[in-house]
């Protein structure tokens, strides 16, 4: 078991997770990521180093997805088959919880250790939380406590995968999250403690600017909804002006526009470009294409039928059909079933092991 902890500006609450660490399992290979801190944080570092960590160091700092990407490579080139246990810096994540979620990582699964987010817990973490939150349950259509959690574990089967995923910053752990299906991940989400010291006032998360950077990919999720039926609606209205058959129009109409929604949600929502998934993920969303445009045009029919405008009966046969595409497109993305238990600085390959070297 591989324990990856990334670490901009740290204070000696760094020290102090691999103390703990070390003293549960002194076994155990502890990863440090120094994502750019800096002359000024190296003492705090070479601490680390003193009791057991392995130190990667690079500059200038490139976020937090880019610490993570860089110590998955790392560990996939040098302790291949090691699964990963990621854990933040500043001591919000007890020993206890962190080996608790180590010994529940198996093959395929995704392990969440999820803050209840119970007592005095500060507004910018509340308010992250719960911009996250609610969007990935819009998004996804299942509900994960802690979508920020930097509580993780992961198989190590998903290395390869996770070096690939979009983001940089603090956007990448949702990310991980939208596109895990797609990468054959269930997930298993862990109630665990909520630590916050001094208030969190060591985390680097900006309530706005990296809530904005967490929600942009439920964002793109959107904007591809809203732009796939803006071109279904208006090639309808070209391709029936021009042929006079409402089945031929609905048909080259709902094949472009799902074309360009397919394409959108696969590759610049989900980020999911590997080849050994795009037969499965063809063949169920154009069979779900299929399905809704058969529906589609019966409605339609039928709307036009009474007398209604071809503009009028397509809004609303279209707007009572997508809850339906909505919910079958999350999970075939991003969802798995059985997925949550309730609660009360990249590359793929040893490109990174070698530019972000141990700190000597």
């Amino acid at each position: 078991m591989i324990f990856l902890v990334p670490a901009y500006e740290p204070t000696f609450q760094l020290v102090n997770v691999v103390r703990g660490l070390r003293d549960a399992d002194p076994t155990a290979i502890i990863l440090v990521v120094d994502d750019g801190s800096g002359p000024a944080y190296a003492h705090v570092f070479e601490t680390a180093r003193a009791i057991g960590a392995r130190v990667l160091s690079y500059e200038p700092n490139r976020g937090k997805g880019h610490a993570l990407k860089t110590g998955f490579a790392y560990a996939l080139w040098r302790w291949p088959g090691q699964d990963v246990v990621t854990a933040d810096s500043d001591g919000q994540h007890s020993t206890s919880d962190i080996l608790r979620v180590a010994a529940s990582v198996t093959a395929g699964t995704l392990v969440l250790g999820g803050r209840a987010f119970a007592g005095e817990v500060p507004l910018r973490s509340r308010f992250g939380n719960a911009m996250s939150r609610h969007g990935f349950r819009l998004a996804a259509g299942i509900t994960v406590h802690d979508t920020q959690t930097g509580l993780r574990g992961y198989p190590a089967a998903s290395l390869p995968w996770l070096a690939t995923v979009r983001g940089s910053r603090f956007e990448y752990e949702l990310n991980v999250l939208l596109g895990a299906k797609a990468a054959g991940l269930r997930m298993l989400e862990l109630p665990i403690e909520t630590i916050y010291l001094n208030d969190n006032a060591s985390s680097h998360f900006r309530p706005i600017v990296d809530s904005v950077r967490v929600v942009a990919p439920l964002l793109r999720f959107a904007v591809s909804s809203v732009t796939a039926f803006v071109i279904d609606l208006v090639l309808l209205q070209l391709l029936f002006v021009a042929t006079g058959s409402l089945l031929a129009s609905v048909v080259l109409a709902r094949i472009t526009s799902s074309t360009v929604n397919f394409t959108m949600n696969r590759q610049l929502v989900f980020g999911s470009r590997e080849p050994g998934n795009l037969r499965r993920h063809v063949l169920g969303y154009f069979g779900l294409v299929a399905v809704l445009m058969g529906a589609s045009y019966v409605m339609i029919a039928g709307f036009t039928a009474l007398g209604w405008s071809l503009l009028v009966a397509k809004i609303v046969a279209d707007v009572s059909l997508y809850s339906v595409s909505f919910l079958v497109q999350k999970r075939l993305f991003t969802t798995r079933e059985g997925l949550v238990m309730p609660l009360e600085r990249s590359a793929a390959t040893d490109a990174p092991a070698r530019a972000a070297s141990p700190r000597r």
